[in-house]
């Protein structure tokens, strides 16, 4: 759980300087969309990744398997949007939902573990 919560920090701070980034440093608005579409979509995942750490400890030790999924997802789903905003080629688009699913398999197995939250 410690590393899935070092990389949920450091990708956290990489969304918020992507979507500082997409705000700020570009003019076109199809690449602002995508970054800050990543950015968005990663730091949400980011939330997710560190809520798992307190269902961890509260018995859940199932949860401690969603991180990698949020994780692994924020950084395709962010890298291959924000890999075309800066000019990279549009067929990473075809990989984009690759992340998406991920995330949806982290929350998955994030549903499966509450079943032993201990309230």
């Amino acid at each position: 759980m410690r590393n899935s919560l070092i990389l949920a920090a450091a990708l956290g701070l990489l969304c918020v300087a992507l979507g500082a980034f997409a705000a700020h440093g570009l003019s076109d608005l199809r690449a602002q969309g995508w970054m800050r579409t990543g950015a968005e979509y990663g730091f949400v995942h980011v939330l997710a990744s560190l809520a798992c750490a307190p269902l961890v400890q509260g018995g859940a030790r199932r949860a401690a398997l969603a991180p990698p999924f949020f994780l692994a997802g924020a950084v395709i789903f962010a890298g291959t949007l924000s890999a075309m905003a800066f000019g990279g080629p549009l067929w990473l688009g075809a990989i984009t939902p690759i992340g998406g699913v991920l995330f949806m398999v982290g929350w998955g197995v994030l549903a499966w573990a509450a079943r032993d939250v201990r309230i």
